[in-house]
């Protein structure tokens, strides 16, 4: 399954609504963040919880690109970012998009077929 898109409307993300927008687990997230702890910087609430902001998720979102689908290391997606990211968050961006409307034709495929039975 893509990642959501989203639209920033609010301040702050908890790590849970951040990991449902990536759509991977709440301990990625977490170890991304700690990695990459140069470019996503949560905030902290007075109980701990991190609370993430919209550039967070975008840096997040570009990590998630380099990782996921270029197949970088950790230490090469980093010294990408810190190289400049021009035109890498547009790219995560289309890439998310398109994953998205791939999974919309697959359901639609899939509803046909059962349409169809």
């Amino acid at each position: 399954m893509a990642y959501k898109e989203y639209k920033p409307e609010k301040l702050y993300y908890s790590i849970g609504e951040v990991a449902a927008l990536l759509d991977e687990s709440t301990s990625l997230v977490r170890f991304w963040t700690d990695s990459f702890s140069s470019f996503v910087r949560p905030v902290r609430n007075a109980k701990g919880d991190r609370k993430y902001t919209p550039k967070d998720i975008d840096n997040l979102r570009v990590i998630h690109y380099l990782v996921k689908d270029q197949k970088m290391t950790l230490e090469g997606a980093a010294a990408r970012m810190k190289s400049g990211k021009d035109g890498l968050d547009k790219k995560a961006e289309v890439v998310g998009r398109l994953k998205g409307i791939k999974e919309m034709l697959l359901e639609i495929s899939s509803n046909m077929e059962n349409v169809e039975e």
